[in-house]
């Protein structure tokens, strides 16, 4: 097999949620024990962190890879979906996972594959879990695909549990309350094992402290412990003064990932750190700082807030659910733009009423449809987007928007590019 027969084979043999949605989404673990059970249950040869939530659980995870390795550990990172390369998903120390060990994962376990019949997402944890099993890492920040509960990735046993914000996303599957929907998320925290929440929020909090009550779990709500003020910030990062009991706890600390959000993920990150430092593990305070001031060269992050282009200003983001947007649009008025080029696309299994009402009307959209079968038809879209007072054009493929909005945007302009996560993935210099 060459690599690309490797992925061609595993598009068309297992059902991939990020290209058909819904019907690829197992509800029920069984199909990664099976898996893990015949690889030799690899989950259980390492240390882990794992990390559930909305928004903001892929940057956190990003920022304590990026710390853990700092402080020399052999860190494991998996995440999903990928931008650009399936091997971004699995990474060691930031170096993505070899294509010649994907190749021989797969030719070796074929006929696992074929009587198991996992989706695409239990294959790739699986194989994710092994390779860190055989290359023996410290630790791995294991990133929830989706949920919690019945996430393949949740039958690890982690050092520490991480739930970022809870919000209004895959409502057919998770719920349509923050309640439900937390529920789903609170599904990672195990007997015993800490579990830091990075925000304190009404409806989900009684979630929280009843899941870890039953199974006897310490909690910490990490905006309880350290408080942040804002420094300063750019496009490229952000400055901020660390207070933990109303004391200076870290001063003028610096991460190179911009965007207001940011600002709810970095306390669940510290007390992560916090907890992991009480276990035993070395986390100077200088990797901690280094860590977090260099993240994105550290693990390879894309996509967050990215500055593109200086002249129009160019930016993308692949924030895709209401608080998402929400955060988008507040940091693109804080720009105080001249005018904004929004090109934006979504997937076809959301309610995207809630997202077109909070896009102001002054903008100009050139919308847009992913190479996925999940995308919305662009006609479609252009629709709803002129029902809801929204004024632009629709273009076939998101190549073709984004070569429009350049064309028609002035130097001292600002062009977003978002609104899926796979409509970032088709930026060609990204």
């Amino acid at each position: 097999m060459t690599y690309q027969e490797c992925l061609d084979y595993l598009y068309q043999q297992l059902p991939m949620f990020q290209r058909i949605g819904n019907a690829a989404f197992k509800k029920s673990l069984d199909n990664i024990i099976a898996l893990c059970d015949a690889l030799g249950q690899p989950q259980l040869k390492f240390k882990s962190i794992h990390v559930a939530g909305t928004n903001g659980k892929g940057s956190s995870s990003h920022m304590l890879a990026s710390v853990l390795q700092q402080a020399g550990y052999k860190t494991g990172l998996y995440t999903s979906p990928h931008l650009k390369s399936f091997t971004e998903r699995v990474r060691i120390n930031g170096q993505e996972l070899p294509q010649d060990y994907l190749i021989a994962f797969v030719e070796k376990h074929k006929g696992l594959f074929e009587s198991i019949r996992p989706s695409f997402f239990e294959m790739t944890v699986a194989l994710a879990f092994k390779y860190f099993a055989d290359e023996r890492v410290d630790i791995a920040v294991i990133e929830v695909g989706l949920g919690g509960r019945l996430d393949s990735t949740n039958i690890i046993t982690p050092e520490v549990s991480l739930i970022t914000n809870i919000g209004f996303d895959h409502q057919s599957m998770l719920g349509d309350t923050i309640g439900a929907i937390a529920s789903e998320k609170a599904g990672i925290i195990k007997p015993g094992v800490p579990a830091v929440i990075s925000t304190k929020q009404a409806e989900a909090q009684e979630v929280f402290v009843a899941k870890a009550a039953q199974v006897a779990a310490p909690l910490y709500f990490a905006q309880d412990n350290f408080r942040l003020v804002l420094k300063e910030g750019n496009l490229e990062g952000q400055v901020f003064q660390v207070y933990k009991e109303d004391t200076l706890y870290l001063q003028d600390l610096e991460i190179d990932l911009a965007g207001h959000y940011q600002l709810y993920n970095l306390p669940g990150v510290l007390q992560v750190i916090e907890l992991l430092q009480e276990k035993g593990y070395t986390i100077p305070e200088s990797a901690l700082r280094s860590g977090l001031a260099h993240t994105k060269a550290t693990t390879g992050l894309k996509g967050r807030w990215q500055v593109l282009q200086q002249s129009p200003l160019t930016i993308c983001d692949t924030g895709h659910n209401i608080d998402g947007i929400r955060q988008i649009i507040s940091q693109l008025e804080a720009l105080q733009p001249k005018r904004v080029h929004l090109v934006f696309g979504v997937v076809n299994d959301k309610d995207i009423a809630p997202v077109l009402k909070l896009l102001p009307k002054n903008y100009v959209y050139y919308f847009c449809q992913a190479a996925i079968p999940r995308a919305l038809p662009v006609n479609e879209l252009y629709e709803k987007a002129v029902a809801a007072g929204l004024a632009g054009e629709a273009y076939a493929t998101v190549a073709e928007a984004i070569t429009a909005a350049k064309a028609n945007a002035a130097p001292d302009e600002v062009i977003f590019i978002g609104g899926s996560t796979f409509v970032v993935a088709e930026i060609e210099d990204l």
